[in-house]
């Protein structure tokens, strides 16, 4: 039987199906996804895989921090020229162009590969402006995912907590806060924002896959094997629960239910980094009892 630490999980894609935007182009949801692939994971690291921008859905607008034709304009150049983005943005700065232009200037910072500049100026605008609340904390929940991919963990946690003391039962938000938590190691913290979500909606997958995750990393597998049992039970299909009904699995000597589920995860996710793991964890099963 392969050493337990080894076994790899994913616990994060299911948030690449639900980024936290405030704006539509598709380089920012992949840019703000790709942070979010490998956490509440298990001892071993795994290879960190790149968003597809093509996977990733473009949600519907949210509230905006700004309204107005040159908001929309320099919005509409952050997917394929950031560059331009930025310049445009910056001369609107000029003639005040205020938070559309703070805004757009920072998701063009992030989207040109300097996320902890872009997630600084986030968190300024989201504090300064006069917006609605709900705006506000849209801007703190993307100013949490570039500190992610600025790996700032510490940072990305208060940005998250930021965002929630505006929306405080922000689903999204909650398993967002959740995940930055657990990457922390700090699963009590991931495990109550779970809690809190669930009470929102008892009948997501992601959100009980997620807990079943915190629950075996603190040892409460009874606990974790409930949560992954009801999000099987919703969702017999559900990737990311079956990767980690399979770790329970091995960890209870029941090597080929892992090997069962771990097989059924790569036929429904092929190509996937989930599916990926999914195969790894088959290899080590292969390769029988780890040597120290």
């Amino acid at each position: 039987m392969p050493s337990q630490t080894t076994l790899h999980a994913t616990m994060g894609t299911t948030m690449n199906r639900r980024i936290f935007t405030l704006v539509a182009p598709p380089i920012i949801a992949a840019l703000a996804g790709a942070a979010l692939w490998f956490v509440l994971r298990t001892t071993a690291p795994e290879p960190e895989p790149q968003a597809d921008a093509t996977d990733l859905p473009i949600p519907p607008v949210p509230p905006r921090i700004a309204q107005g034709r040159d908001y929309e304009q320099c919005l509409s150049m952050l997917d394929d020229d950031p560059a331009a983005a930025a310049a445009f943005a910056t001369g609107w700065q000029g003639t005040g162009g205020g938070d559309g232009a703070a805004h757009c200037l920072a998701l063009s910072r992030i989207a040109l590969g300097h996320p902890a500049e872009g997630a600084e100026l986030l968190e300024k605008l989201a504090h300064d402006s006069q917006a609605a609340a709900a705006a506000r904390a849209i801007v703190y929940g993307q100013s949490s995912q570039a500190w992610l991919m600025a790996e700032q963990g510490e940072r990305a946690y208060g940005a998250a907590t930021m965002a929630l003391a505006l929306l405080p039962d922000q689903e999204d938000m909650l398993i967002q806060r959740a995940i930055i938590a657990g990457n922390l190691n700090h699963y009590a913290d991931a495990i109550a924002d779970l809690d809190h979500a669930l009470q929102l909606d008892p009948r997501r997958t992601d959100t009980l896959t997620l807990r079943a995750a915190a629950w075996r990393h603190v040892g409460r597998l009874e606990a974790a094997q409930n949560d992954i049992d009801a999000a099987v039970a919703i969702d017999a299909d559900y990737p990311e629960a079956l990767l980690e009904r399979g770790i329970l699995r091995q960890r209870q000597g029941n090597s080929e239910g892992a090997r069962e589920d771990w097989q059924r995860t790569v036929e429904l996710a092929p190509d996937t980094p989930t599916a990926d793991l999914a195969e790894q964890n088959l290899a080590l099963l292969d390769a029988g009892p780890a040597r120290r």
